[in-house]
């Protein structure tokens, strides 16, 4: 019911002061949108008629709109619910890349199929079935398969993941079936098709008798840590994205990294930042690699601007004018490298600039920090 959508997320407390409209990356370009107009319509017309409008889809779920209301409207979940009640009367919004990743999430959830999704293990990497730890993949070797046009190199996140693993003594466990967390359906109302990965996944975890889960993408350890314990409980495990696993590391233990000598600058992740609040670690692990000249955008931190779309969903002309401004502030700073702790980022930076009307001036390289680190420990 709209109406208990409504009552849950405080939506009624809005005061029309537009402050979430002010700050929000997606109006700055699409006029058309404002968080306070849908909040209002839904208040004003609690029978639906918000459900069939498309500009429900255009929200990238960033969080800044929600850390400046006055009045406390939890505009998140609002959007969450919204959206599962909208697809429940068919409407949708538009799916990027053929709903090929719908149908991915689909065949990963069927516990009948199974996965060959271990061949980026190359024999240096040393894994455990024995192991206190597991290193929770995801979809990367997926999305370096879709994005190869892109020679982003993803699956290197994952490599370098285990090499930092192992030069702190974890040899982690690797799970040859797991699935997506299911964040992008959570997130785009499918709750259905959230809970057949997520069931899936929590039996693989608990079966692993592990205490602690290492994540590379911040929207599965956003899922871990707040979804999955809302819809199965507690599962008793410590879930860390790799940047604090490192900065934790590098605190109390000496160790040596060889110079690298880069101008670079950090694009915070929404779910990292905003969600999770982990801006420190990051820049610790930047911090602690010799020759590394750090040069902090204007935008950063609460204030950084979110990669330009969300959930394989409604990426178009708006998205690409947001990813060209921050790609364009990146290349402000001076630095030669945009540095990121999120694959969705990498791609989607990636992707932008890809684009032959992309201006020449302002191509920056992107990379994903935990690559650099290991490439200051001399692995990849």
């Amino acid at each position: 019911m709209i109406t208990d959508i409504i009552k849950k997320t405080k939506a009624y407390f809005c005061l029309d002061c537009g402050k979430c409209t002010a700050i929000c990356p997606v109006t700055r370009y699409n006029r058309s949108y404002s968080p306070r107009k849908l909040v209002i319509k839904t208040v004003n017309s609690p029978d639906g008629n918000t459900l069939s409008d498309e500009r429900l889809w255009n929200c990238l779920s960033c969080m800044m709109c929600q850390l400046r209301c006055p009045s406390g409207i939890d505009y998140i979940e609002f959007t969450k619910l919204m959206r599962k009640d909208a697809r429940e009367s068919g409407f949708l919004g538009q799916s990027t890349h053929g709903n090929v990743f719908e149908s991915l999430w689909k065949i990963m959830a069927n516990t009948k199929i199974n996965q060959n999704r271990l061949n980026w293990v190359t024999s240096d990497l040393k894994v455990s079935d024995n192991s206190e730890y597991l290193y929770f993949v995801g979809c990367l070797p997926y999305f370096d398969q879709f994005f190869s046009d892109l020679n982003a190199q993803i699956i290197k996140i994952a490599q370098s993941t285990v090499k930092i693993l192992n030069f702190f003594g974890v040899e982690p466990k690797i799970l040859k079936d797991e699935c997506c967390c299911g964040h992008d359906l959570l997130w785009t109302g499918d709750l259905d098709g959230f809970k057949s990965l997520a069931e899936k996944n929590v039996k693989l975890l608990k079966d692993a008798n592990v205490k602690y889960v290492i994540t590379t993408c911040p929207e599965g350890l956003v899922t871990f840590r707040f979804d999955y314990p809302k819809f199965f409980g507690d599962l008793g495990i410590k879930f860390l994205h790799i940047t604090e696993f490192i900065s934790e590391k590098i605190t109390s233990e000496r160790i040596e990294l060889k110079p690298l000598n880069k101008k670079v600058t950090y694009q915070d992740p929404c779910r990292l930042g905003r969600y999770l609040g982990i801006y420190q670690q990051p820049r610790e692990v930047i911090g602690s690699i010799p020759g590394i000249e750090f040069k902090e955008m204007e935008r950063s931190g609460r204030k950084s601007v979110c990669c330009g779309t969300s959930c394989w969903t409604n990426c178009d002309r708006y998205s690409k004018l947001m990813q060209m401004d921050r790609l364009k502030e990146a290349k402000s700073t001076g630095a030669e490298l945009l540095l990121t702790a999120c694959p969705k980022c990498l791609i989607h930076f990636s992707c932008a600039q890809k684009d032959e009307n992309y201006p020449e001036e302002n191509r920056i390289k992107v990379a994903d920090l935990t690559t650099i680190f290991c490439e200051a420990l001399g692995g990849i």
